[in-house]
């Protein structure tokens, strides 16, 4: 649990406001009373006040503690209803549709951190990937010089079986479905980069496919190579390989019979799949049956954080991803 101390240790040292739309769920809110006993960030709950209210008395906190903001009630309701009009009158959305839009958890929330009275937003408990994606995008947008958000997962290997310890990043695992070689670049790009700025570390990447060094023929394979050279000309310090099967990615040993030369060596760190269902696949089974700690997904690209859980996660995912979400801040 060495590196996940770090990570926490790094968030306490200048705790962000983190918004959660989600504020009435039990999970959420446990998380939120963890978050802030630890001081690892400054939890907002949003939602129904009364429900939250409730639940955090259940949990043997209060509004006293942990700020709670109903949508509905909010001073900041009208402001941020202009400012979401602004946003989106070019969509048609007019001001009395945009007072009662900014109801919802999810929008209000974002609006919080685009309006600068949060840091970043963590929700998907109950809410759909799309929406919590499709919210950040129209309220928050890409960040400069990003053309496609994506999401990657650190995966914490540090029991006693694994082979290898540390933390590696896995992307993309739950946004992008089948990326072409500019936009699988990209993510590449942008996972080097989120890679060293959570961990510290030099970010090591593999270009993974069922090829190793043109070991099959295919337009799959094709893809996977084109997007590698694309990275090494926007990143010519970056160490990266492909194709390159996972074993050949992660094992010197094999490296060493597959892919003789390679700059990884059998010892990348950043992990690109090819496709979504790929990297979906993929991270599950590192984390089902491998027993590896998967914190995600992170959402990479936008101008600011807003961070999607999974529908499945625990209080101790929610933990972890405001931690991270906190180390995204800029």
């Amino acid at each position: 649990m060495g590196l996940l101390t770090n990570l926490l240790e790094q968030a306490k040292i200048s705790p962000k406001k983190i918004v959660y739309p989600e504020g009435e769920d039990p999970r959420i809110v446990t998380s939120a009373i963890r978050v802030l006993k630890d001081g690892v960030a400054k939890p907002i709950l949003v939602g129904d006040y009364n429900r939250v209210v409730e639940v955090l008395q259940k949990f043997g906190s209060s509004p006293d503690e942990i700020a709670v903001i109903d949508p509905v009630t909010s001073p900041e309701r009208e402001a941020y209803a202009a400012l979401y009009h602004d946003l989106r009158k070019h969509k048609g959305v007019d001001l009395d549709k945009a007072r009662a839009d900014v109801t919802n958890p999810v929008l209000f929330a974002a609006l919080m951190v685009k309006a600068g009275d949060a840091d970043g937003t963590v929700g998907g408990a109950v809410t759909s990937t799309a929406e919590i994606v499709r919210t950040a995008l129209q309220i928050l947008g890409r960040a400069p010089g990003v053309s496609s958000v994506s999401s990657f997962f650190v995966m914490i290997l540090d029991e006693p079986h694994h082979v290898k310890q540390g933390a590696f990043l896995f992307s993309d695992c739950a946004l992008v479905v089948d990326p072409d070689a500019e936009q699988l670049s990209e993510i590449a790009l942008s996972s080097a980069v989120s890679f060293k700025a959570l961990t510290g570390e030099e970010p090591r990447v593999a270009m993974l496919s069922f090829s190793t060094k043109g070991s099959a023929k295919h337009e799959r394979v094709e893809k996977v190579e084109t997007a590698t050279r694309l990275v090494k000309a926007a990143r010519p310090d970056l160490p990266i390989d492909g194709d390159l099967q996972f074993d050949a990615a992660f094992v010197p040993e094999i490296a060493v019979a597959k892919a003789a030369g390679s700059d990884l060596q059998g010892d990348a760190n950043v992990m690109i799949f090819p496709s979504l269902e790929a990297g979906n696949i993929g991270y599950k089974i590192a984390q089902r049956i491998g027993g590896a700690k998967a914190i995600g997904p992170i959402l990479q690209g936008l101008s600011k954080p807003a961070n999607d859980l999974s529908r499945g996660c625990t209080a101790e995912d929610i933990y972890y991803l405001t931690a991270l979400t906190s180390l995204q801040v800029k």
